[in-house]
């Protein structure tokens, strides 16, 4: 068995993975939180009261918004919590020596 130390990461792939991740975790969310929009607006459209079509079409828009709308943001938080969290382990990795991985030779 091997041992290997990290004892550097380069932020910026770091950032791009979080930022990956946090588009795709945040798709799944605005999808079912636009889901439950455009359901609860079409519910409004049913009622047929001058409100509930008011109500009801500006709900289907704020859904069909959400969906694109939290992935970005998701995307964007993670971007920016890739880059601090790469950082910091960097500036922390240069006092301890960084981590220390074990690996295996396959052949």
């Amino acid at each position: 068995m091997n041992k290997l130390r990290i004892k550097k990461i380069d932020i910026l792939s770091v950032a791009k993975m979080y930022a990956l991740m946090g588009a795709v975790i945040g798709l799944i969310i605005g999808v079912i939180y636009g889901l439950f929009t455009i359901l609860f607006g079409a519910m409004m459209l049913g009622m047929g009261q001058k409100q509930g079509l008011a109500a009801g079409g500006g709900s289907i828009v704020i859904g069909l918004v959400m969906m694109v709308v939290i992935p970005i943001i998701y995307a964007i938080v993670g971007f920016v919590a890739g880059l601090i969290g790469a950082l910091i382990y960097n500036i922390f990795a240069k006092m301890v020596g960084g981590i220390e991985i074990e690996v295996e030779n396959v052949h």
